[in-house]
């Protein structure tokens, strides 16, 4: 309750005007610092007590005698307080000099306790949404567009993380990126770590021999184990090669046991994902710099990943399970998410690095180009009654889900803020 107390002061949700316990006026002037540290809550407050500017601190308490449990008559620091407000004033407080702190006791209506009992509930669905129709349409539209470049500044930030690693690299940044949007949310951090594993100057040295390629793609994956009681002849080459180029470049598989197969269909099974990015290191890998020279519109951008899965694995599952009319290729939707997750945030990054204002510019257009996505969870803003129109909309509704609903951080969500400010005002 004290948290919530706290929030309501930094936002001024308790009001610009209201009484002391003595019937003092006060007014905030401003709200002060927030300290989350020891001492007084809040630091550097400006009030007028009767038309009398004061500076100075501020204390929140749920009950004003929590001032003698919490020991603060026995702390200096707290003599400064100019403030102290309370829900329940039940104790009278001085400073070490003898000198009354002036008190407020501020009651919300019950209508605020009830919006924040509902947004405390512990349920699936968002807790909110029997409150979101009373939001007005452009608070909705102002703050999803605010949520979508959260979600690709927080994406920027963490592929430029990857690009320093990597030595300022932006094809093997690029590559680490393309491996982790294989992944598809499911199997993201092991193909990220795959990448991470296998330099691109080794797979360059073999970018002309597909064989090759799959033996080191799937040997730093850990699939390959001669010991196992796999008698397909084609993985016990591969297990052979890998020996001999693992002993050569000095590398180390990834941990066994990180790929997940729950829910994926045969199809993107993490062998043909594999598969499939090793084949687009044939001929050597440079998808950024056709990420760069190529037209920014969506025909362009889907190009960039027709490539296809060739020999063995045009016909099985993973090794030793056969497949009858496999598809070769990436379908729409997986193309559109490497797009979202790939492309745009290597574009913004770039321009970001480079201080390129229009690049960025386009790589934000290019999300507004694109359908929205397709799953549970904006299936059910829709039927929320939120409009959903297009790429950028659906990434602001994921990342409000998964940032803020999921979280419980609804203090720091707007549509919370504007519902509890509706109901402290009421």
């Amino acid at each position: 309750m004290e948290k919530l107390y706290h929030y309501l002061w930094k936002s001024r949700m308790l009001g610009p005007n209201f009484h002391d316990v003595d019937g003092r006026t006060i007014e905030v002037v401003d709200p002060g610092h927030h300290n989350l540290d020891s001492g007084p809550d809040f630091f550097n407050t400006k009030i007028k007590i009767d038309g009398v500017q004061w500076a100075g601190n501020i204390e929140i308490h749920v009950r004003a005698s929590d001032w003698f449990r919490h020991g603060h008559d026995q702390d200096p620091a707290y003599d400064n307080v100019i403030l102290h407000v309370v829900a329940v004033s039940d104790k009278r407080i001085c400073r070490s000099d003898g000198s009354v702190i002036p008190q407020a006791e501020l009651l919300l209506p019950e209508k605020f306790f009830r919006i924040v009992a509902e947004l405390s509930k512990d349920m699936d669905s968002l807790r909110c949404s029997r409150l979101l129709p009373s939001i007005p349409e452009l608070n909705r539209t102002d703050w999803l567009e605010t949520l979508a470049m959260e979600r690709l500044q927080g994406k920027t930030q963490r592929l430029l993380e990857i690009y320093e690693a990597t030595g300022c690299d932006w094809e093997q940044t690029c590559f680490i990126m393309l491996a982790r949007g294989l992944g598809f949310g499911l199997n993201s951090d092991p193909f990220e770590a795959l990448a991470k594993s296998i330099p691109l100057r080794i797979l360059h040295h073999h970018s002309d021999n597909l064989f090759q390629l799959e033996a080191i793609f799937f040997g730093q994956a850990a699939m390959l184990d001669s010991t196992l009681h796999i008698f397909d002849e084609y993985y016990q080459a591969l297990c052979r090669e890998y020996y001999f180029l693992a002993k050569k470049y000095g590398l180390r598989p990834m941990r066994p046991g990180l790929w997940k197969y729950s829910r994926t269909r045969p199809n993107n099974f993490p062998h043909r994902r594999i598969a499939w990015l090793a084949s687009n290191t044939l001929g050597g890998f440079s998808m950024f710099s056709k990420i760069k020279e190529s037209p920014r519109d969506t025909e362009s951008m889907n190009s960039l990943f027709d490539s296809c899965l060739q020999g063995y694995w045009t016909d099985h599952f993973s090794f030793d399970t056969s497949a009858v009319n496999a598809a070769t290729g990436l379908s729409g939707s997986s193309r559109q998410l490497l797009i979202i997750n790939m492309i745009v945030p290597l574009l913004y990054a770039y321009a970001t690095k480079t201080s390129d204002l229009e690049l960025a510019e386009k790589a934000c257009n290019i999300m507004t180009e694109l359908p929205s996505e397709n799953n549970v969870i904006i299936r059910q803003w829709k039927s929320l009654g939120f409009s959903v129109k297009d790429a950028s909309r659906s990434q602001a509704l994921l990342h409000l889900r998964k940032e803020y609903c999921d979280k419980k951080k609804c203090l720091y969500c707007r549509f919370g803020h504007l519902l509890l400010r509706k109901a402290s005002n009421s």
